[in-house]
C-alpha cells in the first residue's frame, strides 16, 4: 500500500478513534442557550397568560416579552464533543456543571427550586404592579414551611397566619424569629395563630380570619450556635382584591417578575402601554418593585433578537455584561424598579426615546 494512502488511513482511523473518545468521555460541563419567548399580554398554549377576573381590564397591543434559558439537565452529563461544539457556537455558553446546580443538586431538586421561585416570583409581580397603581394590598405573616422533625412539626403547618408571638404583634417576617430568640433553647414560646383552613375559608368568603389559636412549643437549640428555634420559616401572604391568574407551564426561576408586573399594569391601565411596539425583558421583583438581575443574560437578549425584540428592559446590575456584547438591532434600556420601567414605556410608546436610561459596559 502507498505511503501516502497509508498515512490517510492511520489519520482517519486516529481521529475517528479521537470522536468516539471525545463522545464516550463524560465531562463536568453544561450549557445554556437562548430559550424560548412568552409575551405577557398574549396567550400560551391556548390559555391567556394574564387573565384579571373581578377587575376592569383594558385591551392592549404589542408586546411585553418575557424570555427564558434552556439549560441542559442536572443529570444529564455533556461528553467531550459536545462541549467543543457548544464551545464554538455563537450563541450558546458552556458553564461548569456545579455553577448551574451547586452541591451536587439532582434534577428533581432543581425542579422543585425553580417552581418555588417561580411561584414566588408570580405572588410579587402581582403585588408589585398594584401598589404601582396605587391599588391596596393587605399583606400577611404566615408559616412558610416547618422543617422536619422540628419542635413545631404538627403544631405549626404551612399556611398558618401568624398574628403574635408571646402575645407582641408580629407585622414582618422577620419579626418571628426576633421574638423566638428572645428565648433561651428548653423554653416555651407562645404563638397566636390563625390556622390555614381557617385563614383559607375566611379568604374564600370575604371576610377577615377571626378563629385565632394559642399554641406552645419547646424551643430547641440551632444547629450552629446557641441560638432558640422552633422549625419554622415566616413568609408574607397577600390578599388580592380581585384574582389575577398567571398561566405559564414548563418555566422556572424568578426572572419574569418584572415581565408579569408590567403586563398586569398594563392590562389594568386604560389605553395601551407599548403602542405596539415589541418590548422585551427580565429581571426579578420585590413587593416593592425593586428589579434584581438574573443570570443567562446574554441568552435573554439573544432570545429577544431572533423573537423579534426592538428593546429590551434590562435590570441594571446586568447592564454590563449585556452592552458587552448586545445583538444587533436590540437596544437596552436600563430598569432599577417597575416605576423605571413602566416610564421608559411611556417614552417608547411616545417615539422619545433619545433620552432612554441606557446601559454602558463599565
Amino acid at each position: 500500500m502507498p505511503r501516502r494512502t497509508t498515512t490517510m488511513l492511520t489519520a482517519t482511523l486516529i481521529f475517528v478513534a479521537l470522536l468516539f473518545a471525545g463522545i464516550l468521555i463524560p465531562v463536568k460541563y453544561s450549557e445554556m442557550s437562548p430559550g424560548p419567548t412568552v409575551n405577557t399580554l398574549g396567550d400560551a398554549g391556548g390559555e391567556p397568560v394574564l387573565r384579571i377576573t373581578g377587575r376592569k381590564t383594558y385591551p392592549t397591543s404589542g408586546n411585553l416579552n418575557m424570555t427564558t434559558v434552556r439549560v441542559t439537565g442536572a443529570d444529564y452529563r455533556m461528553n467531550l464533543v459536545e462541549a467543543l461544539y457548544g464551545w464554538l457556537a455563537h450563541d450558546n455558553v458552556v458553564v461548569p456543571h456545579d455553577t448551574l446546580y451547586p452541591d451536587g443538586q439532582t434534577e428533581e431538586q432543581s425542579t422543585q427550586e425553580n417552581a418555588e421561585e417561580f411561584s414566588q416570583s408570580q405572588e410579587s409581580a402581582k403585588v408589585a404592579a398594584l401598589k404601582e397603581l396605587k391599588i391596596p394590598v393587605q399583606s400577611r405573616v404566615v408559616v412558610a414551611s416547618v422543617l422536619k422533625d422540628s419542635p413545631a412539626q404538627d403544631t405549626l403547618h404551612a399556611g398558618d397566619v401568624i398574628r403574635a408571638v408571646d402575645g407582641t404583634a408580629v407585622k414582618q417576617p422577620g419579626d418571628v424569629a426576633k421574638l423566638v430568640t428572645r428565648h433561651k433553647p428548653g423554653q416555651d414560646v407562645v404563638f397566636t395563630i390563625v390556622p390555614a383552613k381557617e385563614a383559607a375559608a375566611a379568604e374564600k368568603a370575604g371576610r377577615k380570619p377571626d378563629a385565632t389559636e394559642q399554641v406552645t412549643i419547646t424551643t430547641a437549640k440551632a444547629d450552629s450556635g446557641d441560638r432558640a428555634v422552633v422549625g419554622i420559616q415566616a413568609g408574607t401572604d397577600h390578599t388580592f382584591p380581585f384574582t389575577i391568574d398567571i398561566n405559564l407551564a414548563d418555566v422556572g426561576g424568578p426572572s419574569a417578575g418584572l415581565m408579569f408586573a408590567l403586563g398586569i399594569v398594563d392590562k389594568l391601565t386604560p389605553g395601551d402601554m407599548t403602542g405596539g411596539t415589541f418590548v422585551a425583558g427580565t429581571g426579578t421583583i420585590d413587593d416593592e418593585g425593586k428589579v434584581g438581575p438574573i443570570g443567562g443574560i446574554a441568552m435573554k437578549l439573544v432570545g429577544a433578537r431572533n423573537a423579534g425584540a426592538q428593546y429590551f428592559l434590562t435590570p441594571a446590575g446586568n447592564c454590563p455584561t449585556a452592552a458587552s456584547d448586545t445583538p444587533s438591532g436590540l437596544k437596552l434600556v436600563k430598569v432599577d424598579t417597575i416605576a423605571d420601567a413602566t416610564d421608559s414605556l411611556v417614552k417608547i410608546k411616545a417615539g422619545d426615546t433619545a433620552d432612554l436610561p441606557t446601559c454602558t459596559k463599565g
